[in-house]
C-alpha cells in the first residue's frame, strides 16, 4: 500500500471537492463519484455537511440517488425511479453490480433465474457478461456454474451500512458474545472437571503403588524368613555324628583264612 490516500481510497479526491461544492456543484461532483470506477461505497460522503444539504429542495433526488448506490438495489431504483435521476449506462451497471453484492450477503450460491430478476436482464449470456465484468473489476470473487444455471460466490466487497441497522448489529453481536460466554464457561467446566478425574485417578495410582509396594515387601519378608529356616534344617541334616562307625570289613569265613594259612 502506498501513502497516497487517493490510491488507498478512491473516494477521496471526491472528499476533496466537496469540501467547499454547495449545490449544483455538489450535485456534478456526486455524479461523477458515481460514474468513478473503483468507487463502491459512498458513506463519508453521505457524512458531509454540504451533501445533507441536498436533502431537501430542488436536488433532493440526487440526494436519494446517492443512498440508493449507498444502501439499495437496482429493484429498490425502479421502483423509485420515478422520483429519482436517470441512470447513465456507468450508473446502471455499477448499481447492477453493488445489487449482486447485496445477494451475495444473503447467499453464496445464486441462482440465475434471481440474478435475471433482480437485475432486470433479459438472457443469460448478457447477465454472465455483467459477471465476467464484476470479477474482473474485483468486485466478485467466484465462477459461473453454468450447469446448475448458479453464481457461486467466494467473496463480494463490502457495501455501506444503514443506520437503522447499526441496532440490529449491535443485538447481533451481543447474542453472540453470549453465546461465546457459555461455551468459554462450559469449556472452563470440563476442565475443571478433566482435572478433578485427573487428581482422582494420580490418587488412586498412588495407592495402588503403595499396596502393591507394601505387598512387595511382605512378599520379600517372607520369603526371607522361609530361606533362613531352610538353612537352619539343612544345617541339622549336615552336623557330624560322635558315635563311632561300625567297621563294614566282615571277618573272614574259616575255610578261608584256612587256607589262606596253609
Amino acid at each position: 500500500m502506498t501513502g497516497d490516500k487517493s490510491t488507498s481510497n478512491p473516494l477521496e479526491p471526491f472528499l476533496l471537492l466537496m469540501k467547499n461544492a454547495k449545490g449544483a456543484g455538489a450535485v456534478s461532483i456526486l455524479t461523477q463519484a458515481l460514474e468513478a470506477p473503483n468507487v463502491y461505497v459512498f458513506g463519508e460522503l453521505l457524512d458531509l455537511p454540504n451533501v445533507q444539504e441536498l436533502a431537501s429542495g430542488s436536488h433532493a433526488p440526487f440526494f436519494n440517488l446517492l443512498n440508493m448506490f449507498a444502501y439499495g438495489t437496482y429493484r429498490e431504483y425502479k421502483a423509485e425511479k420515478a422520483n429519482l435521476p436517470e441512470l447513465s449506462a456507468v450508473q446502471l451497471k455499477k448499481l447492477r453490480h453493488l445489487t449482486v453484492v447485496s445477494l451475495a450477503t444473503k447467499s453464496k450460491c445464486i441462482p440465475y433465474s434471481v440474478l435475471l430478476e433482480e437485475l432486470d436482464i433479459q438472457n443469460v449470456r448478457n447477465l454472465e457478461d455483467l459477471i465476467i465484468e464484476g470479477i474482473y473489476a474485483d468486485i466478485i470473487h467466484g465462477k459461473l456454474d453454468q450447469k446448475n444455471q448458479q453464481l457461486e460466490v467466494d467473496y463480494v466487497i463490502g457495501r455501506d451500512i444503514r443506520p437503522s441497522a447499526v441496532t440490529q448489529m449491535v443485538s447481533v453481536l451481543r447474542e453472540w458474545c453470549t453465546g461465546c460466554e457459555a461455551v468459554l464457561s462450559g469449556i472452563e467446566t470440563q476442565i475443571l472437571r478433566a482435572n478433578t478425574n485427573r487428581e482422582t485417578q494420580i490418587r488412586t495410582a498412588n495407592q495402588i503403588e503403595q499396596e502393591v509396594a507394601s505387598i512387595k515387601l511382605t512378599l520379600k519378608a517372607s520369603h526371607s524368613q522361609d530361606t533362613e529356616e531352610q538353612m537352619v534344617t539343612d544345617s541339622r541334616v549336615d552336623l557330624p555324628s560322635d558315635k563311632p562307625k561300625k567297621s563294614k570289613t566282615k571277618g573272614l569265613r574259616g575255610s578261608a583264612a584256612t587256607k589262606l594259612w596253609k
